[in-house]
């Protein structure tokens, strides 16, 4: 398993590798060597039988589980909704469960590539795990996906909490799951990726309704996209549409992944960690305006060393007075830091030192 595994990245990182990414940045999907991929969730209503008849699609991804389930029971305060809510939602639970074993075992019999993601929602993230794997019963061919839909804690999953998920998914399975999220999101992580180690490296499932993504890539340890989902209910109506999925609404999702039906069958699964890109070096420099009782102004400058962290202090002149200057700061896309100026036996609280690459 760990060979099969080692050999789908390595179809990955080739596919990912410079010469590829600028083919692959304006639309793919009319390169009809491109394998297609749909994803689907439970209210999507497909015909197999007239979407089987493309033979670019090569693979199905199927929503599974979102957040957790409401209790059988229907006990507690259902986060405010009724106990017919409860009740309503627990059904809707019970047929989108067997409505994705039929899917599953439709696509697999007809040779279609098999993947599930999990719509993460706030709330512990290893129960979430759990209930995913329980739920998606994920073999060891199939693709597992952590959907974060954006940065908004209040309705998905934070991303300290995702890195805890993903991080348990690997405890259990042998294998960390894809990432799909929209390109501020990926952006946001790409440039804190000293903080998101897990998430930063998982292959990037992204998800952008545009014709090209010139200039996107490399974004932090991301040098390209394992599926780009560019078309969907927002960029997809009767009068035009990027990619008609035959037998299927205009509402479904469709991807591309930048390589052949038989490149993306050696790829798929994934389930390993990209590699780590060193970190940014620090500027040589790094300057703070201080201010002491309103009166006083002056410039602080220091040379910085290169790494993951660094430390700095420095000397200056104010007014006369010598100030010992110290500051820390971590190294990668995103850095922040704070200096402090003594004075004397008084502290002056400097405001923070704030850097960003984009």
């Amino acid at each position: 398993m760990i060979a099969k595994h080692l050999c789908g990245l390595a179809a990955l990182l080739l596919a990912c590798l410079p010469h590829a990414a600028g083919a692959a940045d304006v639309e793919p999907w009319k390169k009809r060597e491109n394998a297609i991929v749909i994803d689907a969730y439970e209210l999507n209503e497909i015909d197999w039988a007239e979407m089987l008849t493309d033979k670019r699609i090569a693979g199905f991804i199927s929503k599974a589980s979102d957040g957790l389930p409401e209790s059988y029971s229907c006990k507690g305060d259902h986060g405010g909704d009724t106990f017919a809510h409860c009740k309503t939602m627990w059904r809707k639970y019970a047929v989108s469960r067997e409505l994705y074993e039929t899917r599953r075992l439709l696509a697999r019999s007809k040779g279609l590539l098999w993947g599930a993601y999990h719509l993460a929602r706030p709330g512990n993230p290893v129960d979430q795990a759990n209930h995913f794997l329980d739920y998606a019963n994920p073999r060891d061919d199939e693709m597992m996906v952590l959907d974060i839909e954006a940065i908004d804690p209040e309705r998905f999953m934070s991303l300290a909490d995702a890195q805890v998920f993903a991080g348990h998914i690997k405890t259990r399975t042998g294998r960390y799951p894809v990432l799909y999220t929209n390109h501020a999101t990926a952006r946001h992580i790409a440039a804190n990726r000293d903080r998101y180690r897990i998430l930063s490296r998982l292959p990037l499932w992204y998800a952008r309704y545009k014709p090209g993504i010139e200039g996107v890539f490399p974004m932090g340890n991301w040098d390209n996209y394992a599926l780009w989902q560019f078309s969907a209910a927002a960029n997809c109506t009767k009068r035009a549409c990027p990619y008609r999925v035959k037998g299927a609404a205009n509402d479904i999702d469709v991807n591309v992944a930048a390589m052949t039906r038989a490149e993306l069958r050696k790829a798929w699964a994934f389930g390993g960690l990209l590699p780590e890109k060193p970190f940014e070096p620090l500027d040589g420099m790094l300057t703070a305006s201080i201010s002491a009782e309103g009166r006083l102004s002056a410039r602080a400058e220091a040379d910085a060393t290169a790494g993951a962290s660094a430390a700095v202090t420095g000397t200056m002149a104010l007014s006369g007075v010598l100030a010992t200057v110290s500051a820390d700061a971590r190294a990668g896309a995103g850095v922040n830091g704070a200096a402090t100026v003594s004075l004397s036996r008084r502290l002056v609280e400097v405001t923070p030192l704030n850097y960003q690459d984009f």
